[in-house]
């Protein structure tokens, strides 16, 4: 199959894009329209499609639930006892609406972390898009546990190519603190030995910081160096209360941190040290978290909160400028996961939005790239091809209706156990 995106504006110039198979093919002015499907770009722009770098995404099924609370409260007493109940069914209707809403806001890939692997695998494969979805791993510090966790993960890590190649597996620990030390090292020594990424929670919290610091005599990111777990496969999410050695400590070993701000801002966490990182010679991405802490999975919304929350923070305007703030949104998040998009290039795999120029938060249009982190929301965009596949046009998906639907029928009956 191709597409041949027509008289689109890319980088302020009307533009063809050829898509051949899941492939950017060719980009040019003009190029012959026989033989492709057309879509015709004019009034928008060609932009790469966004990564989440962090995010929960059934919980959209919590969307509205426990809000106001402090973290541990939040976990403890309000979505854990939830989460105890949920059935793969409900993971899959949570995480179609979570494919949904991402879509409809120029979402073309999502890094995930929850529980019912193949819930969650099923309902990406019937929406389209590209996600890493991750075992999560939780032992609670119990051997059985522990035991059983492990090989929950060698089972799905065996049916791993029954899915879609937009699929990947990767390994998920929670965190330092609802993970032993022993499944930490064996977490580490699989990935290794199969290549797969490793996503956790880092320095979330004053109070893990502390915990850490009680328990093991140094800081989270010094434990985790001292298990030998740090590594070019590790994608951490929030790293808020980080020192300035750790920072060290991560450059050193290529690790990947995905900041996420809304969460963080809900929750009164912390602030995350942008500019610090950056320095430090981290790739860094964005990511939402889960909706039951944000509660949208908007990434165009989450850039603007990366870039103002830094300002706020460091009191320099200067800081975290737009530019960068959509590179971590797109060229990062394809390197943090190692993934050959990003960008809209060719030989690139075709992971496209198209915008609306005409929508007035991008308008009068000085600069695309400003207007998109400051100014604009999901609802710019107009249409999303995710591996070369066309999910959405005129805002339009097929089953839409359904969805919702059925994701109400399903919180009811969850809610109500």
């Amino acid at each position: 199959m191709s597409i041949l995106i027509k008289n689109g504006q890319l980088n302020g110039t009307a533009t063809d894009v050829l898509i051949n198979g899941n492939l950017i093919a060719e980009i040019a002015a003009d190029i012959d329209s026989a033989g492709h499907t057309i879509i015709d770009a004019s009034g928008k722009a060609i932009l790469p499609g966004l990564i989440n770098g962090h995010t929960h995404a059934a919980m959209t099924l919590f969307r509205g639930y426990g809000d106001d609370m402090e973290l541990y409260d939040w976990l403890n007493n309000k979505i854990w006892p939830v989460e105890a109940k949920l059935t793969e069914t409900d993971v899959y209707w949570g995480t179609k609406l979570a494919c949904l809403e991402m879509i409809k806001s120029g979402t073309t890939c999502f890094n995930d972390m929850y529980w019912h692997w193949d819930g969650t695998a099923k309902a990406v494969d019937e929406m389209g898009i590209r996600a890493f979805v991750g075992g999560v791993f939780i032992d609670l510090f119990d051997t059985d546990k522990a035991q059983e966790q492990q090989e929950m993960s060698e089972a799905i890590f065996a049916k791993r190519d029954t899915v879609s190649n937009r699929i990947k597996f990767t390994l998920a620990p929670h965190a330092i603190y609802t993970v032993s030390e022993d499944s930490l090292r064996w977490i580490k020594a699989f990935a290794d030995t199969h290549d797969l990424l490793i996503h956790t929670h880092v320095s979330e919290t004053a109070k893990e910081v502390e915990d850490c610091i009680d328990q093991h005599s140094v800081r989270p990111v010094e434990y985790l160096e001292k298990l030998g777990f740090l590594g070019p496969n590790l994608v951490i999410a929030h790293a808020i209360w980080l020192n300035a050695k750790e920072i060290e400590i991560l450059g050193e070993y290529n690790v990947k941190v995905v900041t996420n701000p809304c969460a963080n801002m809900k929750l009164a966490s912390g602030a995350f040290p942008f500019t610090e990182v950056q320095n430090g010679n981290i790739t860094i991405g964005i990511g939402t978290d889960g909706v039951g802490s944000n509660n949208n999975l908007d990434l165009f919304e989450e850039m603007k909160f990366v870039a103002l929350g830094e300002k706020l923070r460091t009191l320099e305007p200067t800081a975290a400028p737009a530019t960068e703030i959509f590179e971590c949104a797109t060229r990062n998040g394809a390197q943090i996961l190692g993934l050959n998009c990003g960008s809209v290039e060719e030989g690139k795999l075709a992971d496209l939005i198209l915008v609306d120029l005409t929508d007035p938060t991008l308008s009068p249009g000085h600069n695309l790239i400003s207007d998109a982190v400051y100014s604009a929301n999901g609802s710019v965009v107009d249409t999303v091809i995710c591996d070369g596949e066309l999910l959405m046009q005129n805002r339009n998906i097929d089953g839409e209706e359904e969805i919702i639907e059925n994701v109400k029928k399903v919180a009811r009956d969850l809610f109500s156990r």
